[in-house]
């Protein structure tokens, strides 16, 4: 996530610059190709306490990390998820007929991670049934009533419902965020066992699984949760189907990727936008959206 902005375009804040800084040259664990995660090739990212990290791909593979300090490098190489192999994932799934195709074109990607639990906690909340700018807007706007770019929990405990509210949330899920802020450490989540966290969450009503894969990808950096739910693999399951479905019948579409089921769905998705995906029309897509909405 970038740094917040006004509807004029001036920041909401301003991160730190990155004129003081260490330097880390990181061999990624496994094929790592960041271009395919930020276009430009150069990554940039905010950290806790609106601190400035930045990464190049270097030529050999090798990764250059700048970030103010030894806490702030630790931080963007998670984020990067430099130490995260998906060969595995690659050479398993290569025929898969499927997702074969994707995962040979897109060796060396992994979603990208943010500097916070607490911030994926927000980011999952705020995107709940709502069309993305919208949850996007909600999500910066909590962002700037807790003074940072990436939110932490202690900034966070700041706001009631009532604030969080007032800042586009419903209510229902500014009591939830409120909540988990107020009872659960969520940075600690980071080091718990994976099922036991997922355990956890299932718990609290309000966390569903789409939520989980949001909290699980960006916050946790774990690769076995994916995005159950989400619109956009409803399109691709209509895609390929023809059936415009119920949210949870996505599960279907990641259920044979196993403790790969997270990097399935980015990998899917990705792919489906590049051409990728055999069998995927928009044309069967957009019918199956337009039967759907005239039976509704």
């Amino acid at each position: 996530m970038g740094a917040a902005s006004d509807t004029d375009g001036r920041p909401a804040y301003r991160p730190s610059s990155l004129d003081a800084v260490l330097e880390d040259v990181v061999t990624p664990a496994g094929p790592y190709r960041l271009r395919l995660m930020a276009r430009s090739g150069t990554w940039r990212g905010t950290l806790p306490g609106n601190r400035l990290a930045a990464a190049h791909q270097r030529p050999d593979g090798r990764v250059v990390v700048r970030a103010p300090d030894e806490e702030a490098l630790a931080n963007a190489r998670f984020m990067l998820a430099l130490d995260d192999d998906t060969a595995g994932f690659h050479a398993r799934f290569a025929r898969d007929p499927l997702i074969g195709p994707s995962a040979r074109a897109l060796v060396g990607y992994r979603p990208l991670r943010l500097g916070t639990v607490t911030h994926a906690v927000v980011r999952a909340l705020c995107g709940q049934l709502i069309e993305a700018r919208r949850a996007r807007a909600i999500e910066q706007a909590i962002a700037r009533a807790c003074g940072e770019t990436v939110v932490t929990q202690p900034a966070l405990r700041r706001l009631a419902p009532v604030e969080l509210r007032r800042l586009g949330l419903a209510q229902q899920r500014a009591t939830v965020l409120a909540r988990l802020a107020a009872t659960l450490d969520l940075e600690r989540l980071r080091g718990l066992p994976g099922d036991a966290v997922v355990a956890r969450l299932a718990r609290v009503r309000g966390i569903g699984p789409w939520s989980i894969g949001v909290i699980s990808l960006e916050g946790l950096g774990r690769l076995d949760r994916g995005l159950v739910g989400d619109l956009s693999l409803v399109k691709l399951y209509a895609a390929l189907t023809g059936r415009w479905v119920e949210g949870h019948e996505t599960a279907e579409l990641l259920a044979p990727y196993d403790e790969w089921q997270g990097l399935a769905g980015e990998i899917l998705l990705l792919g489906w936008s590049r051409g990728l995906v055999p069998g995927a029309s928009a044309d069967r897509a957009r019918i199956a959206r337009r039967r759907e909405r005239r039976a509704a």
